[in-house]
Formats: C-alpha cells, structure tokens, sequence
C-alpha cells in the first residue's frame, strides 16, 4: 500500500512540475546566443552576445545585452580584422505561440550603442597603404525576430534573425545576421 502512495504522489508531483506556468512577470533570464552575419564570407565573421531578460505581461520581455562582433574585410591578400563593442536595450514583443508558451514568435526592438575598432587601430598596412576609416563610437537601433522554444521549464532554445542599423561608422550601416541562442530562467 505504502509502494501505491508513493507513486501516485511522484507521479502528482511530476504532473505538476511539467505543468508549470512560463513566462511570469518579473522572471529573470540569463541568455547567450551566438551566430553568423549574413555577407559573401560565411563562417568567418561572428557575434556572441550575452544578456539578459525581464519578463512582462503576456510573454513580452525587456532584453538587455552585450554583444562582440568580429569580421574581417579583404585587402589584397591580408585579412583586416574589425571588431565591435556594442550594448544593446529594448523591448521584445509576443506575436504568435501556443496558450502555454512551449513555443512563440517575438519581435525585439533594441537601440544600440558601442565602439567600432578596424584593424586593431593600426592605421598602416604592411605595405604602406593607409587605413582611411577610423576607430568610432557607434550608435542605432536593433531588430531581433525570434523562434522561441521551451527545452523544459528553465531552458529555452532560441532561433533568430537580426538586423542593426548604426550610425557613426564609415563602414555599413546595415548588418544584417542569424544566431542560435539559450536561455535559463532564473
């Protein structure tokens, strides 16, 4: 009989811990994401980008990040490697998914500000040649689409696209990229 007891209070407790409620305001999560931006050199330049969320009402949430990007431009037969410094607040709204949050589409809309550094300051090439764009501090505003999906109640696994576009760079404004990121709920 003790047997009997004790499996229907596990199996309670697993029913309830497997029907918990997501998403409830004021939560805080922890997430890093990492990704490719979208140009003619796949695979060669990169972003990580760890941050954090603050859930609202109805699965929206605040998003606050810190994000390195490193891509490399071609000059002649040498790399020029330019890397940039940015941080990054906004909101990210709920637009589709199911009643219990397991899997939703968001939209996030950030602004940006950071520092662009192009070839290490290094204004000199090997050969000679100057580098006319300089080092400048950067900012704009962030687009985020992404496909979020519950791993279990603390893990979420997310898909996005994303788009910045900045001013204060002499280099493009649009920078168009996609990631695959987590996060764990707190």
């Amino acid at each position: 009989m003790k047997m009997y007891i004790y499996t229907m209070v596990f199996a309670l407790i697993g029913m309830t811990i497997t029907q918990a409620q997501r998403m409830l305001p004021n939560q805080k999560g922890l997430e890093v994401n990492a990704g490719i931006l979208s140009d003619d050199h796949l695979g060669r330049n990169y972003y990580l980008n760890v941050g954090m969320t603050v859930n609202a009402k109805n699965g929206n949430y605040q998003v606050w990040a810190l994000e390195y990007t490193k891509q490399y431009d071609v000059y002649k037969d040498f790399r020029l490697p330019r890397e940039t410094y940015t941080a990054e607040g906004g909101y990210s709204f709920f637009l589709l998914g199911d009643a219990r949050k397991n899997i939703s589409l968001n939209l996030a809309i950030t602004g940006v500000v950071g520092y662009e550094s192009i070839n290490r300051g290094e204004a000199w090439l090997y050969d000679g040649a100057k580098i006319l764009t300089e080092d400048n501090f950067i900012y704009g505003a962030g687009g985020r689409l992404s496909f979020e999906t519950y791993l279990s109640d603390y893990f979420v696994l997310i898909l996005q696209g994303r788009t910045k576009v900045l001013c204060g760079t002499d280099l493009e404004q649009l920078r168009p990229s996609v990631g695959l990121g987590l996060r764990i709920n707190l």
